[in-house]
């Protein structure tokens, strides 16, 4: 772009104050939500750290080679996060009784 930079902050999706990924940053003015912003260190949303806080998926695995990418771990859905979910019955606790 060719666009005047302007100091910037990169966030995560994650609600919370401490998900910063670039703290300051200077950016093309232009950049618009939607627009691929590439960034080589991401700590916890890289694969390799990466959980399932918030009911977030994991990233997929791109391999690049000889300039031809392809993908070597498929991205997460929410469907994989909800298949190790147990579906059971609520059960009402008498009195005197603890729930295990």
């Amino acid at each position: 772009s060719s666009a005047p930079l302007r100091k910037s902050r990169v966030v995560g999706k994650h609600c919370e104050t401490g998900d910063i990924i670039i703290r300051d940053v200077q950016l093309p003015s232009d950049i618009a939500p939607g627009d691929l912003l590439v960034v080589p260190a991401t700590g916890a949303y890289g694969r390799s750290m990466a959980s399932n806080y918030n009911h977030m998926t994991r990233p997929p695995v791109i391999c690049v080679l000889n300039g031809k990418a392809r993908s070597i771990i498929r991205r997460e859905t929410h469907r994989d996060l909800l298949a190790l979910e147990i579906e059971e019955e609520p059960r009402q606790i008498g009195k005197g009784e603890q729930d295990e």
